[in-house]
């Protein structure tokens, strides 16, 4: 790694590195269209479950483990 780069990176102001970050970061994530697809079928199916009453669901708290 480039050690003057990284220095002059940590001389910017907390916004202008949080912006750099945040391009850097998008540069990464890159979306995959067939991982979207089977994302939203998925989605589609529990969904259609649901709404036949083939499938109950489970309140948010309950699942992430809030006290009720």
């Amino acid at each position: 790694m480039n050690k003057e780069l990284v220095e002059q990176v940590l001389k910017m102001e907390p916004a202008d590195r949080m912006k750099l970050l945040e391009i850097i970061h998008g540069s990464l994530e890159k979306p995959d269209a067939a991982i979207d697809e089977l994302w939203y079928d998925e989605a589609e199916r529990r969904l259609h479950a649901f709404k036949a009453g083939k499938v109950e669901g489970i309140p948010a708290g309950q699942v992430l483990g809030y006290k009720q």
